[in-house]
């Protein structure tokens, strides 16, 4: 037989890397406003920091040169914002339609805020399908993950390097579709490289990808009760004989060492996945893609429509191919024997105004789980609201990275007026204290807390802005927290690379 027309599955240890201008792709370097700014503020100073390296060189030139529309686009937005700054007074604001730079007509609308400040709305759908989101730009690279600790997501570009397969071809493209196809169903050589667009020359660096067995565990899927599955940071696979859900789908491709649930854990079909924001350790598309033929529907939080920090989750989805459904607090979506509810979430965004988060409750199987990921404790009172909105709370899961990163980690791109060092550093992206998760745990009722690691798996550390178990403040009050629970005979762990609960 033909090697190319061989049956072969995808290695259970690949990654994918998908990349926008070489970069590693997140929501602002996706979405076309946020990825504009993030371009001409981060991402080219950047690359003009390596001024004697020519691989740097040459991609900042290809970017001045291809992407001029995208830079007169972040160049516009930052002049439209001084001049709101400087003109819009509290009158009205017709005048400056006229004033604003040409790449911005038509795409957006002044207005002031119920205080009378001024803000400049982006009429974000149709900068989808604008020249300022070209898909051209995209590109993915697939290579096995062998364990080593892999660059920041948040620094500098993935240039092209050995054992690493670089494909041109942007998200949506069907061969990548094909290729995680490969996981569950045996497929070609030859096929995959049709899909992929790839020639005979480059067959040899995807047949390095493959192997003739599948790797898929035999116990992924239940038959009756309900199970959860910790696979790591924020993501739980929660099951029942007729409903999966996954959440803030972030999940290991290294299974050498049996210490980690990985992708060969993950049931065949994914009714939903739950996105609670849209950080780049919690809304990350590496392991969306993988995953876009087996979930039914992404549920994420609906943004405030236009705002440069607030980029809608819902359009950038849908773009890249997924099925969204949207949901502001309080919506329900029903499921076999319980439901989902979208809860309030609060902070963690450096005090912007960040509406797409939110936290969930999930009632399946009889127990209800709420799903806190980085929502804080600063108002306690809101969790008893959602507790008399919901049916009772038999386990939490809570992020306490309570003393997290500076503003500017993530945001300094879209901020038009830049935040100084000393503002950046006062308003972090910080998760509850322990007085705060007690608050929390109190107001719902729990009967079980779980914190989430944060950054202690050394697999997930290319997407943290901080590690939060070298920080002996954070270690302290993650300790106090637990301290409580059991003194209050509460059932309480830190959770860290793998568990399981079974009803």
């Amino acid at each position: 037989m033909n090697a190319s027309a061989e049956p072969v599955f995808l290695k259970s240890n690949v990654i994918i890397e998908p990349l926008v201008d070489r970069f590693y792709a997140w929501m602002h370097t996706v979405s076309p406003a946020a990825a504009a700014l993030n371009l001409a503020k981060v991402q080219i100073p950047l690359l003009e920091s390596y001024p004697r390296d020519p691989e740097m060189a040459a991609l900042l030139a290809s970017i001045r040169a291809d992407r001029a529309d995208m830079l007169a686009f972040a160049d516009a937005i930052t002049r439209a914002g001084a001049l709101l700054r400087r003109s819009a007074t509290g009158r009205e604001l017709t005048h400056l339609y006229q004033q604003l730079p040409a790449a911005l007509n038509g795409l957006v609308e002044l207005a002031y805020d119920g205080g009378d400040q001024p803000a400049l709305r982006l009429i974000e759908p149709l900068l989808y399908t604008s020249p300022y989101y070209d898909v051209s730009r995209q590109s993915i690279q697939l290579s096995l993950d062998t364990g080593e600790e892999r660059p920041s997501v948040l620094g500098a570009p993935r240039l092209s390097r050995p054992g690493v397969l670089d494909l041109p071809i942007p998200f949506t493209h069907p061969g990548i579709d094909a290729l995680f196809a490969a996981r569950l169903a045996p497929t070609t050589l030859g096929d995959l490289c049709e899909a992929l667009e790839l020639d005979a020359a480059r067959a040899g660096e995807l047949g390095r990808l493959l192997t003739g067995e599948p790797a898929l565990a035999p116990d992924r899927h239940i038959g009756e009760g309900g199970r959860i599955r910790y696979f790591g940071h924020a993501c739980l696979v929660i099951q029942s004989a007729e409903t999966t859900i996954v959440t803030d789908p972030l999940i290991s491709t290294d299974g050498r060492h049996g210490d980690r649930y990985t992708l060969a854990d993950l049931p065949d079909r994914i009714d939903l996945a739950l996105i609670t924001h849209g950080h780049p350790d919690h809304l990350v598309l590496e392991t969306l893609l993988q995953l876009r033929t087996r979930i039914g529907a992404v549920v994420v939080p609906r943004s405030s429509r236009g705002s440069l920090c607030d980029p809608s989750i819902g359009l950038m989805l849908r773009a890249l191919g997924f099925a969204v459904v949207e949901v502001d607090d309080f919506d329900e979506i029903p499921i076999p024997g319980g439901r989902v509810v979208a809860t309030p979430f609060l902070g963690e965004h450096g005090d912007l105004d960040v509406r797409a988060k939110s936290t969930y409750f999930v009632r399946i199987a009889g127990a209800g789980l709420y799903i806190g990921a980085d929502s804080s404790g600063i108002d306690p009172v809101v969790y008893r609201h959602v507790r008399s909105r919901l049916d009772r709370v038999d386990m939490a899961f809570l992020g306490m990275e309570c003393d997290g990163a500076p503003l500017g980690r993530l945001y300094r791109g879209v901020l038009t007026d830049p935040a100084t060092e000393q503002t950046s550093a006062s308003r972090t992206l910080s998760r509850s204290s322990a007085k705060q998760a007690v608050a929390v745990m109190t107001e719902l009722g729990a009967d079980e807390g779980y914190i989430y690691a944060m950054g202690d798996e050394v697999w997930q550390r290319h997407l943290m802005a901080a590690t939060p178990a070298e920080d002996p403040y954070q270690a302290a009050q993650i300790e106090e927290f637990l301290g409580w629970c059991f003194g209050s005979g509460i059932t309480a762990d830190r959770l860290r690379d793998k568990r399981e609960w079974r009803w």
